[in-house]
């Protein structure tokens, strides 16, 4: 097994609205395109639930609320984007948020200029996830549960 000296940790939120539909998070860094659910990299010194709470401020503009853990990594998974490789550690909660009409979403994957950290979100129907949807693979088995069921929505 390879080893690592660092870890990265990512905080995610699994946002399901009244319609159904999950909340994606479209993004070009490193020179590609991704999908994933929105969140981001925790700040050392800062918590996992304050991160979450963080990265919604920034990212969306809201605030989680009725979080409650889904999933933490449990096997090995190096980063994908960081070289030399980390040992990535990703954390999902599910939430809610008061108003999903203050959320800015795109009618369309990628709606967007490809630039350097270029992002959008936009929801999908919860009957059409797969993990196809998403880029990472830990993003890809969170797919596969909440699409056999494993979430509170």
């Amino acid at each position: 097994m390879t080893t690592t000296q660092h870890f990265t940790i990512r905080v995610y939120g699994l946002l399901i609205n009244r319609l159904n539909e999950i909340l994606l998070a479209d993004e070009y860094w490193f020179g590609q395109p991704m999908t994933k659910f929105p969140g981001g990299g925790l700040i050392p010194g800062e918590g996992t639930i304050d991160c979450l709470k963080r990265e919604f401020q920034e990212e969306l503009g809201v605030e989680p609320e009725k979080i409650q853990h889904f999933y933490t990594t449990d096997f090995y998974q190096p980063t994908a984007l960081i070289s030399p490789p980390r040992q990535l550690i990703s954390i999902y909660y599910t939430v809610e948020v008061p108003n999903h009409s203050a959320i800015q979403v795109a009618s369309k994957p990628f709606d967007f200029e490809y630039r350097e950290g270029a992002m959008a979100f936009r929801w999908l129907p919860l009957d059409q996830l797969t993990p196809e949807h998403l880029t990472f693979p830990i993003d890809k088995i969170v797919a596969g549960m909440i699409k056999n069921g494993e979430h509170t929505g």
